[in-house]
C-alpha cells in the first residue's frame, strides 16, 4: 500500500480550493498540523487543515464565554475542516496568537522552496566535488553555517572518507550547533584515523601514529594510553 509523504499530501491540499468558514464565511487558511498527537492519541488524521483565522468569527468571539462558564477555562475554538470533506470540527485554542504559527502562507511556501532548491544545489556541489577529489570545498560546506544542515552532515560523511589527518584539526576544534553534525564528524575523525593509521595523543592531543610509543610532539611515553 503507498503511504503518502508530506509532500505529495501538500501537494494534493493545494489543488483543492479552499473552504470558506461556516459560521463567518471567511475563506480558510491552509495549516500544517504541530508534531503531537491530539485527543484520543491517534493523530490528527492528516498533516494539513484548514482552519479559521478570522478573530471577528461568530464561533470564536463567542467561545471564550462559553468555555469560561462550562470548564473556567481561558479558551476558545477555531473552525478546523479536513481538506476535502464537508467535515468542519472544533479547534480549542488558548489565545488570539494560538496556531497561527503553523499558518501556511505563500511567503512560507516561497520559503520552503528555496531552501529545498539549496539542498538539491547543495548536494550537486557535492557530487562534482566527490568525483573531482575537492577536498577543500567539501570541507569548507562542513563548516559553512549558511549552508543546510542536510548537505552539511552529508559532506562530513565524505570528509571521512576522503580526507587524511589534516582535516583532523578543523574538525575537531568546531563546536557544531547540530546534534547529528557533531556526531557525524566525530565519526569523521575515527575514520580517517583509522584509515590513516593514525590517534591523538592523549597529553598533547597532536596526531601521532596509532603504534607510537612516545609522542613525538611532547615526548611523553603514550604506549598503553
Amino acid at each position: 500500500m503507498h503511504i503518502e509523504t508530506r509532500e505529495e499530501a501538500l501537494e494534493r491540499i493545494l489543488a483543492l480550493e479552499k473552504p470558506n468558514c461556516p459560521h463567518c464565511n471567511q475563506q480558510m487558511q491552509l495549516w500544517e498540523v504541530p508534531q503531537i498527537t491530539c485527543g484520543d492519541g491517534l493523530g490528527w488524521g492528516e498533516p494539513f487543515l484548514f482552519i479559521c483565522f478570522n478573530d471577528e468569527c461568530s464561533l470564536f468571539k463567542g467561545g471564550w464565554d462559553q468555555l469560561m462558564d462550562q470548564v473556567g477555562q481561558v479558551s476558545s475554538y477555531r473552525c478546523m475542516n479536513y481538506p476535502g470533506t464537508d467535515n468542519f470540527e472544533l479547534l480549542p485554542v488558548f489565545s488570539h496568537m494560538g496556531g497561527e504559527g503553523q499558518i501556511i502562507t505563500d511567503e512560507t511556501m516561497a520559503q520552503q522552496a528555496a531552501f529545498e532548491e539549496s539542498i538539491k544545489t547543495g548536494f550537486s556541489i557535492l557530487a562534482d566535488c566527490y568525483v573531482n577529489k575537492d577536498l577543500v570545498q567539501i570541507l569548507k560546506m562542513v563548516l559553512d553555517p549558511t549552508e543546510p544542515g542536510r548537505v552539511r552532515i552529508k559532506a562530513a560523511e565524505m570528509i571521512g572518507d576522503l580526507a587524511d589527518t589534516e582535516a583532523i584539526d578543523m574538525l575537531r576544534n568546531t563546536k557544531f550547533g547540530m546534534a547529528k553534525l557533531q556526531e557525524t564528524a566525530d565519526e569523521a575523525i575515527k575514520k580517517i584515523h583509522d584509515r590513516c593509521f593514525t590517534r591523538e595523543c592523549p597529553f598533547c592531543a597532536e596526531i601521532i601514529k596509532k603504534q607510537a610509543k612516545v609522542c613525538k610532539h611532547c615526548n611523553k611515553e603514550v604506549a598503553g594510553q
